[in-house]
């Protein structure tokens, strides 16, 4: 454990000749784990802690949001962007319930959270009292660990804990919910706080067992067309370098997942495109046709596997990862590497052959050109009476130099984005993955543009999910930070659309929007914006959100029914991915 001193800014007594309040201890503890800030929302439970934060103001910037969900996507956006813990301040009852959807959609991403929300006095804990609500209860199954504090006296260790296991081994949310007792009562010893390094039922393996890199090693040497599957893990391990240098040593092309985009560079000769139902056609196909695949920091999720009983049957599989529940969920591993990605990469390097495998990457290029042929080229024409999402993107993207943050809301433009944006820096891409939450991109983005804000974060958005969470538009323009949104508007909840045509016989059941005004309320809330609706302005209007010096709001009005394809129908296997 190492100590940490923590002295006030704000008083001459040192904190050791006093005792403070849970609600203070609490301050402390963020202060020695250098969390400058929280996006949050007051209430009741959690008010002590919001009085005690008033005199932390100069030292942690609090950021109001506009709904307890926004709070949480905008910790996510963040910590992708910080690379640790993101950190939200909630009260009880429909306070830490509003919360839920965020920590759900951390966990399944590996999103690093420190969740604090506010509970009932301890003596009225089970008694129904004014929003009370049993969060342990309701949280437990998507956390990574969750503790309810009901004594001051708990909070430094408490805390300490939260952020390691936030932020160690796998990443995810830790929720403490801390009875407003807890937070008035003073402490019955000095403060003093100590950073947790390890925990005896906790212990995530980082560095590898060597046998099991040897054998890794022995499948990589031998292998004739061997495939790289990299996902999120691999910047969640900060390995990008590590992987460029393996994939360079070996010649073994690479995919991505979803969330993996932007690990190796989009113009990189080794890259060969994305995985996953919407991805592109070379790299899904050719996965049946690997004989080794190396599986870094991915799950082997439905939407990359389809049918996962026809899924990659002649491959062996070395599967890299820090989980060891990962390990053959899924998919057989024939060479399974517990550990970091980085500390494997390392570790394989000095290992394997250097090799070129030209013939086998060439393949993927022939499935390149007539995925370009028949969909790429065809999207970007311009042949269509309307605007089609891919030439926005396609747009977007040279106009930004492919070095921009993207948080991609869900549905058909998430996956136009992650088609037609070039992705030349690492950790370009933010979206919620596993759960697929409507709503997530607006306040992520604001998030991620609080996480770094020297690069330029521009969210793609969908009507329907921009009705989710509009409302944090206000906590954009309040605290003026400069992020870009675009709306890709078809008055349809566009993916659910797209299924219903092909595979429900064009029955169009309840998924066509009567739209408000966007820029109207955008302009309510004190943000600029325009809409877009004619093709020749496109190119001007992307101009004119870029250069603007705050936060903007486009609209651009695309094609009503078109179709993203790639695309593997559900229960299908890769090798069924259809073109059209």
């Amino acid at each position: 454990m190492e100590t940490v001193s923590v002295l006030p800014e704000i008083e001459t007594e040192p904190v050791a000749m006093k005792l403070m309040s849970g609600s203070e201890a609490l301050m402390r503890a963020l202060l020695a784990e250098n969390v400058d800030t929280i996006f949050g929302y007051p209430g009741g439970a959690i008010m002590p802690v919001y009085d005690a934060l008033y005199d932390f103001q100069d030292q942690i910037n609090h950021i109001l949001v506009r709904h307890e969900q926004g709070a949480g996507h905008a910790a996510q956006g963040y910590a992708r962007m910080q690379g640790r813990a993101g950190v939200c301040l909630v009260t009880s009852g429909p306070g830490a319930t509003n919360l839920v959807t965020a920590i759900a959609d951390a966990l399944i991403d590996s999103t690093p959270l420190v969740c604090i929300v506010g509970q009932v006095g301890k003596k009225l804990l089970g008694t129904d009292a004014f929003q009370e609500a049993d969060v342990m209860g309701v949280t437990m199954p998507i956390t990574k660990w969750n503790y309810q504090i009901t004594s001051a006296d708990e909070v430094p260790e408490v805390m300490a804990k939260a952020f390691y296991i936030a932020q160690s081994g796998r990443p995810g949310p830790v929720l403490i919910d801390i009875t407003k007792s807890a937070q008035l009562e003073l402490m019955t010893r000095p403060f003093t706080y100590e950073r947790c390094q390890s925990i005896i039922s906790y212990r995530p393996r980082l560095v590898p067992k060597p046998d099991q890199v040897e054998a890794a090693a022995k499948l990589i040497n031998e292998a004739k067309r061997p495939y790289i599957l990299a996902g999120h893990g691999v910047q969640l391990a900060k390995a990008e370098e590590e992987l460029k240098a393996f994939a360079e040593k070996t010649g073994i092309p690479v995919a991505t997942t979803l969330l993996g985009q932007s690990t190796i560079s989009t113009d990189h000769p080794l890259y060969v495109g994305w995985l996953g139902m919407h991805g592109n056609y070379g790299s899904n196909v050719l996965t049946d046709q690997a004989d080794v695949i190396i599986a870094i920091g991915m799950r082997f999720d439905d939407r990359v596997t389809g049918d996962a009983s026809k899924f990659i049957k002649q491959a062996k599989v070395i599967h890299i990862e820090i989980d060891p529940a990962e390990i053959d969920k899924i998919i057989k591993a024939h060479a399974p590497v517990v550990g970091d990605a980085k500390e494997v990469l390392n570790a394989l390097m000095p290992l394997v052959d250097p090799n070129d495998h030209t013939v086998w990457r060439n393949e993927f290029r022939k499935y390149d050109t007539i995925e370009n042929e028949k969909i790429t080229v065809p999207s970007l024409s311009g042949a269509s009476e309307k605007i089609q999402m891919g030439e926005v993107i396609d747009l977007l993207s040279k106009k930004t130099n492919g070095e921009a943050v993207l948080v991609t809301d869900v549905g058909q433009h998430q996956m136009m984005a992650s088609r037609y944006y070039q992705f030349r820096r690492p950790n370009s891409l933010v979206t919620s993955g596993g759960m697929g939450t409507m709503g997530f991109a607006l306040p992520a983005a604001f998030g991620a543009q609080v996480g770094a804000p020297d690069r330029q974060v521009v969210a793609i958005i969908g009507d329907g999910c921009f009705q989710m969470t509009l409302q944090e538009l206000g906590t954009i323009v309040q605290n003026k930070q400069p992020v870009k949104a675009i709306i890709l508007n078809n008055n349809f909840l566009g993916m659910v659309r797209q299924w219903q045509q092909l595979f429900h016989q064009r029955r169009y059941s309840f998924v066509e929007l009567q739209n408000p005004d966007f820029i109207t309320i955008a302009r309510g809330f004190g943000m600029d914006g325009h809409t877009c609706s004619d093709r020749a302005a496109l190119s001007d209007s992307l101009d004119q959100m870029l250069a603007h010096e705050g936060p903007y709001l486009l609209e651009v009005i695309v094609e009503k029914e078109e179709n993203v394809f790639p695309m593997v129908p559900a229960g299908a296997s890769v090798s069924q991915i259809r073109l059209e």
